[in-house]
């Protein structure tokens, strides 16, 4: 895998003809007749508030329904804390459903329990996705993850706490040295969290590889081995370490501290500068914040790149419904269908078209630094089996790198480790 994929907004053809073989005819065989697909697919929504990822699907798949009355779907719809234990006790007992949307798809894909996307859709609807997104799809060069939303990362700050602390609020750190001068002088003007660093569990990965491809890291190079504790990422990290945790321009235990919790803090003005995701702009705007964006700071400037993130739905073979899975999942992807969900949750699209659309819509201005950053993204290696376990212990590791009296060198070696002799035994 390609440590960046660089993404074209006008997509090139990821299937051949001869793929599509399989879809040539209807009638009998798998799909036909009456079919009840069953989904299940992660919450978007804000917990407590109502607008439950449940609601969409619902609709959809009533409409479909209406549409293809010979096709029902069953939707089940559960938060991202549960669904990945949820779906994998499903899989594991050998009742998946029929289609998923998660975020992670290889190790099922490995174990031939998904339909290939040449299997599903037509060559119009493949060629439709965001070229780099269908190719990080791909296990061993076949795709079996569709893409389904994405999102990029930029950094946020607040303007009136930079006014109080004596900085020009239309003026973003582009530097690490920048970053930290603005910390200082935050921290100096009372503001309680200067810079939020979340390295606890929920996202700790994330935020480690923004710092790291600031540095010239990553978490592979470019023929997709493992460089987890390469000495790009162990200077970064030391940096974190020294310049920001310790002076204690961050909260004193980073890596218990979750990214929601920090969003949270940060719309409600409580912190200065963060590395911000689409849906906190959402969080920002309804609490009437006055923020800024710019790109993540780099050791020497700002950053080449940023962390691309994007969750995936998928097809499972057991039940025999391919026919009915293509055209459920081409539905899915029609523009106005797909553009309604990307735009509710405020997150990127995946296809040209409502891509397009997006950077047309001026309901959703604010979204495009994001979208602008997707030619300079770096995503997941996903398509290693080996990932979903070395993606985990990330989690729960790699903060410990950063924290007061933390071992860089020692943690990022570890986790180093792991992940080659995950590599090693799925090989």
């Amino acid at each position: 895998m390609d440590r960046r994929r660089f993404l074209g907004m006008a997509a090139t053809g990821v299937a051949s003809a001869a793929g599509m073989s399989a879809l040539s005819g209807c009638g009998s065989g798998p799909g036909s007749g009456d079919v009840t697909l069953k989904l299940v697919a992660a919450d978007y929504g804000t917990p407590g508030a109502d607008n439950s990822s449940k609601i969409y699907w619902q609709k959809l798949a009533d409409t479909f329904t209406r549409k293809n009355p010979e096709i029902s779907v069953d939707v089940t719809v559960y938060s991202w804390n549960d669904i990945g234990k949820k779906l994998g006790d499903m899989v594991d007992s050998g009742d998946p459903p029929d289609i998923a949307q998660v975020d992670s798809y290889a190790s099922w894909a490995a174990e031939g329990k998904l339909y290939k996307v040449n299997e599903l859709l037509p060559i119009p609807d493949q060629a439709e996705f965001l070229v780099s997104l269908a190719e990080a799809g791909e296990v061993q060069r076949v795709q079996y993850g569709l893409p389904f939303v994405t999102s990029t990362r930029v950094l946020m700050y607040n303007k009136d706490l930079f006014a109080k602390a004596g900085l020009d609020p239309d003026k973003p750190p582009e530097s690490w040295e920048a970053l930290k001068s603005a910390a200082r002088r935050l921290k100096q003007a009372g503001v309680q969290i200067p810079y939020g660093l979340p390295l606890g569990p929920e996202e700790a990965q994330g935020e480690a590889l923004m710092w790291c491809l600031g540095n010239g890291g990553s978490y592979v190079d470019s023929v997709g081995n493992y460089t987890i504790n390469s000495p790009e990422n162990i200077e970064t990290m030391e940096w974190l370490r020294d310049n920001l945790v310790v002076p204690g321009y961050t909260e004193p235990a980073p890596q218990r501290v979750d990214r929601q919790k920090l969003f949270e803090a940060f719309s409600a003005g409580k912190v200065g500068v963060l590395n911000g995701h689409p849906t906190l702009v959402q969080q920002a705007d309804k609490k009437g914040l006055s923020y800024g964006t710019g790109k993540l700071p780099g050791r020497d400037g700002p950053a080449d790149g940023t962390l691309g993130v994007g969750d995936w739905m998928m097809a499972f073979k057991k039940r025999d419904h391919r026919e009915a899975c293509g055209k459920f999942l081409s539905f899915v992807y029609e523009e106005k269908n797909h553009y309604a969900f990307a735009a509710r949750y405020g997150l990127l699209p995946v296809t040209t078209s409502a891509s397009e659309r997006m950077r047309k819509d001026k309901k959703h201005k604010k979204l495009w630094p994001f979208l602008d950053q997707l030619a300079a993204a770096e995503f997941y290696p996903v398509g290693k089996v080996s990932w979903t376990g070395t993606n985990a212990a990330l989690k729960k590791s790699v903060g410990k790198a950063a924290m007061k009296g933390g071992d860089p060198k020692a943690v990022l070696t570890a986790l180093q480790r792991r992940a080659e002799a995950a590599e090693k035994a799925e090989s």
